[in-house]
């Protein structure tokens, strides 16, 4: 294990910290990579009932890392969807409960790992955007799975058509997060979450996870090819130059 990822156990559950402050904990190749092994190691693990997902540093991930994301053709942009694939289906599917401790900002691919997870506990200074029009991109990991169904289409679509930043208070509000608790908390009580598992058989646990999967998979075939071909239109340069930058971005619809 890296120190992109930090892991730790505590009793039957797994603890992995997110561990890039310089970098707002942003999703590399190399920190999703990471991320997929640890999740497959403590499946594995028979000791371990559940897991929990943080971030250091007071934010929980500030979306992908765009100076990493360099996707010059197509195939290049489909081997990097068949990678989001994987770490999806493994966060969605795995037969241990996931609970998301968030402090600060979980931003586009951010929202999208903390809205893989089965229970989300945010602090009460946490926010949450999906951001992903803002570099030319469609919201992948599959956000358009996660999101309706926690929160209704029609507020999805405020948030991936708007832009909408949402407050941890009416995240709660609106069902997005499951509980709310004070500042700097949101680890400890993720952390009593977690282990509550332990009074629950862990079949059945299993078996509600893959049938609440259910539709998965199509979606993540088709956000891959038209997210493949995003990677490679003049709006997503401009997108990102524009982040990069910290100007307004001008898009033109190519």
């Amino acid at each position: 294990m890296s120190e992109l990822l930090l892991q730790e156990t505590h009793g039957s559950v797994r603890l992995l910290c997110f561990n890039n402050p310089a970098r707002r904990n942003a999703l590399s190749p190399a920190l999703r990579m990471e991320l997929l092994g640890a999740l497959e190691e403590a499946e594995r693990d028979a000791a371990v009932r559940s897991v929990v997902l943080t971030g250091s540093a007071e934010v929980f991930c500030a979306g992908g890392d765009l100076g990493d994301m360099r996707v010059e053709t197509l195939g290049a942009g489909r081997a990097r969807m068949q990678a989001n694939a994987r770490l999806v289906r493994q966060m969605v599917r795995m037969g241990k409960p996931l609970v998301a401790a968030i402090e600060g900002w979980a931003v586009g691919a951010g929202l999208s790992i903390a809205l893989a997870c089965d229970s989300l506990v945010c602090g009460a200074t946490a926010r949450f955007a999906a951001g992903f029009g803002k570099v030319g991109l469609l919201a992948d990991l599959g956000l358009l799975h996660s999101l309706p169904a926690r929160i209704g289409h029609g507020r999805a679509r405020q948030l991936l058509m708007f832009g909408d930043v949402l407050e941890a208070q009416e995240a709660q509000r609106i069902g997005l997060v499951d509980q709310l608790c004070a500042p700097g908390a949101a680890l400890e009580t993720a952390l009593r979450r977690a282990a509550l598992v332990e009074q629950q058989a862990p079949l059945p646990l299993a078996m509600t996870k893959a049938l609440l999967a259910e539709g998965l998979d199509l979606l993540l075939e088709r956000e891959g090819e038209l997210q493949s071909q995003l990677f490679l239109s003049a709006d997503h340069a401009e997108g990102k130059a524009a982040f990069l930058a910290k100007r307004t971005p001008h898009f033109e619809g190519h």
